[in-house]
């Protein structure tokens, strides 16, 4: 039987107004498409170059946050909503992940409950004694059922996922609220509904039950928001020396501590039911194994019970994304067995802790095959043998990336392959029309590309128009070209960015500009023919405004000596260049 207690005063807006819990920090995001392809439900899309979160789609399993190499990809800092409730309310209780005990090993929980009340906390609460309330609960559903198949809703991402990507498997979710949830009912029986209620862990989705169930939990910290907080209030937990009432409220957890572990859900329910239940137990972790794992369980018609024990997170929530210890899944493990033994026995309640998961199925566009082939055919990918499927887009493969192209959710710059042809493409037009020679050679000096004004100035033809073709000097070694390959030997070796240097050649002057494009590997080189009039115009014009930018701050510092000839020394040289600049037409008129 529930009572009026059992259910708090009813708040229909979140304590304060909230974004999503994850975001993209814009200016951090480097274009690497690692979200992307990390993402187990692709709820990331790609606009103008960067990585935002869908939220439609997200599962909060934090997983990009944990990957991003530039760490764009944020969690919502809810200190700044902690501190407002903390000013707001008479008594705020902390709700604390059993989790802290591989989180904080170096600290004795006394400790860590006395670091929080400096914080103005009025008291801590095990969300492990919520744990126990759902072991309680699902134990007696498995009683009194026969031959059916469950799953748990513990973990609130696999909650989501179940209800987002997997709909057909959400109504063999058990009709009972999270641990977190049942805690916070469990507090506010306690403690009144009027008490604000914190919750300090490792997950993000809690973020994310806090903003549904405002009326239950007003604010969700992770453990890294927590040490900040604990850094920037100058806390030094480790030295603190708790109190005789540093204790947890209204008592210690006992199996309910097993939760963070993986199997530790089916632990805690065989351990209040002393193994008297006829059911199947199987615990699954990692998000990307729940689709194999359920396939075909609508089909088993098992003699006994099926509970099947999901959680997210490798592990356990133990390896939550926001979760700083590094220590082993096995030392963890061992350290929360080990308390959760320790603790001592708490009594069953009769909270109302039912909840009912409604199916909410992602739509996906129905896209026809012609669509995906026009996609296709716009990264140049026309047959099957052009889909290398490689992956560096983010997507699995080519056909993934055209569907996610198509809506919305990629663009074709993300195609590694289609731009590396594309930038073949413009480096290759762009080297075959510049006016001056150009030539790429490779460390051995082979010739890997040139354009027809080198291979007309450097071809056996000499400057005819019978020059011999550029693809009739690639893979020719330059040596067998010209007469200034130990000019590139020299680059090559040295790996300096750029030579510039006026050669002979031919009974021309040439102005060879010799750069490193990869060192010690490639290098490229520009011949421009300044025996021509209109470029020894150019040369010169260039050269006089060297000079005069080269000894302006001389000419300045000695005018006084020197006195109207330093202005006249600079008008001649201006004079230079104007006179070999040529006059547009509109001044001719």
């Amino acid at each position: 039987m529930s009572t009026d207690m059992d259910k708090p005063a009813v708040r229909t807006e979140p304590f304060m107004d909230k974004s999503y819990p994850i975001y993209t920090k814009k200016t951090e995001c480097q274009d690497c498409y690692k979200c992307v392809r990390e993402c187990p439900v692709k709820a990331i899309k790609i606009e103008d170059a960067y990585a935002s979160i869908i939220d439609d789609l997200c599962i909060l399993c934090g997983h990009c946050v944990d990957i991003c190499p530039s760490g764009a990809k944020q969690v919502r800092d809810d200190v700044p909503a902690a501190k407002r409730l903390l000013a707001e309310r008479e008594k705020v209780i902390i709700s604390l992940a059993p989790s802290f005990v591989s989180e904080f090993p170096e600290l004795r929980p006394g400790q860590l409950i006395a670091a929080l009340r400096k914080l103005g906390f009025s008291g801590v609460s095990e969300t492990a004694m919520g744990a126990e309330q759902v072991s309680a609960h699902v134990g007696g559903l498995l009683e009194r059922s026969s031959g059916e198949v469950f799953i748990s809703s513990a973990c609130p991402t696999a909650v989501e996922y179940l209800r987002k990507f997997e709909p057909r498997y959400a109504p063999y979710l058990t009709d009972f609220l999270s641990p977190l949830l049942a805690h916070a009912l469990l507090l506010r029986k306690e403690f009144g509904p009027e008490i604000g209620v914190v919750f300090v862990g490792p997950c993000v989705a809690k973020k994310l039950e806090s903003d549904t169930h405002p009326e239950l939990v007003e604010v969700a910290l992770t453990f890294e928001d927590l040490r900040r907080w604990l850094e920037e209030a100058q806390i030094d937990v480790e030295a603190i020396r708790e109190k005789g009432d540093d204790l947890f409220i209204p008592r210690r957890s006992r199996e309910g501590a097993l939760y963070p572990i993986e199997g530790g859900m089916i632990a805690s329910i065989q351990g209040q039911k002393q193994g008297r239940l006829p059911t199947h137990f199987i615990q699954f972790s990692g998000i990307r194994r729940f689709s194999k794992a359920l396939s075909g369980i609508e089909d088993l018609r098992p003699k006994e019970n099926l509970f099947l024990e999901l959680l997210a997170c490798f592990g356990g929530c133990v390896n939550g994304p926001k979760s700083q210890s590094r220590v082993s899944t096995v030392c963890k493990h061992y350290k929360i067995a080990h308390y959760a033994e320790a603790a001592a026995e708490v009594s069953e309640s009769e909270l109302d802790i039912t909840e009912v998961y409604v199916p909410d199925p992602v739509v996906h566009e129905d896209i026809s095959d012609d669509r995906i082939r026009d996609a296709l055919r716009q990264i140049g990918k026309l047959s099957e043998t052009d889909e290398l499927n490689c992956g560096g887009c983010g997507y699995d493969t080519c056909r993934d990336f055209a569907r996610a192209f198509i809506e919305g959710k990629a663009e074709l710059s993300m195609c590694v392959s289609y731009m590396r042809v594309l930038a073949q493409k413009k480096a290759h037009i762009l080297i075959q029309k510049m006016p001056s020679a150009v030539v790429i050679v490779d460390q051995n000096i082979k010739v890997l590309e040139c354009n027809p004004v080198f291979a007309r100035l450097f071809g056996s033809g000499g400057a005819s128009d019978q020059s011999p073709s550029p693809l009739h000097l690639e893979g020719e070694m330059l040596e067998s070209i010209m007469p200034f390959h130990r000019l590139f030997q020299s680059v090559i070796r040295s790996g300096e960015d750029l030579i510039e240097k006026d050669l002979r050649f031919k009974g021309r002057i040439l102005h060879a500009m010799v750069f490193t494009i990869e060192k010690h590997a490639l290098v490229g080189a520009l011949f421009e023919d300044i025996t021509n009039p209109a470029m020894q115009r150019e040369q010169v014009i260039k050269r006089a405004r060297h000079v005069i930018q080269q000894n302006l701050t001389t000419v300045q510092k000695i005018a006084y000596l020197i006195g109207e000839n330093a202005a006249e020394s600079e008008i001649i040289l201006n004079s230079i260049v104007e006179s070999f600049t040529p006059v547009d037409d509109e001044s001719l008129s």
